[in-house]
């Protein structure tokens, strides 16, 4: 396979270091289903070209990976700094799990019937995605609060109640 193929890949982080001798390299990410795209047997994409996890573990918050033909650094210095991919199928979300990209694309909806766009979604923690939502005037809307009263993947709605004084 080649990064030709038609099937959409989504950006899970960059290989910033190798990690001792033996191949391994150390990958930075803040993509939010780790667990779904991180593991022995995996597939990821690295400049166009697909590569199975053949070892995995977390070191000091990095992801550490051996890819599969890979057991010395020597063979692996030319990934450094090259932005790591999945393929979006094969994470296998949830209805409920949506991608911050995917995210963007929603309407945010107010119970007393504003519309609202997500112009950013930002990260004010490894645990605390925020919206900043445009209505007539700019709101950050804590992603996992009580002000998201429903998401709608099917319509792409996200409903929320604005607590006053925001």
């Amino acid at each position: 396979m080649n990064w030709g193929d038609k099937m959409e890949k989504v950006k899970i982080g960059k290989v910033v270091t190798t990690h001792g001798i033996r191949g391994e390299i150390r990958i930075l990410s803040s993509f939010p289903y780790k667990e779904k795209v991180f593991g022995v047997g995996k597939k990821i994409w690295i400049d166009g070209v697909e590569y199975t996890i053949v070892q995995y573990r977390v070191h000091k918050g990095f992801d550490m990976v051996v890819l599969d033909g890979f057991s010395n650094i020597n063979d692996v210095l030319f990934l450094l700094k090259k932005d790591v991919f999945v393929e979006k199928e094969e994470i296998g979300l949830s209805p409920m799990e949506i991608l911050d990209e995917d995210l963007i694309q929603y309407r945010v909806l107010t119970k007393d019937g504003k519309s609202g766009i997500i112009k950013e979604i930002f990260y004010a923690g490894p645990d605390n995605k925020v919206l900043r939502v445009q209505f007539d005037r700019e709101v950050l809307i804590p992603f996992f609060s009580p002000m998201i009263l429903e998401i709608s993947p099917q319509e792409k709605t996200i409903l929320v109640e604005i607590i006053e004084g925001m």
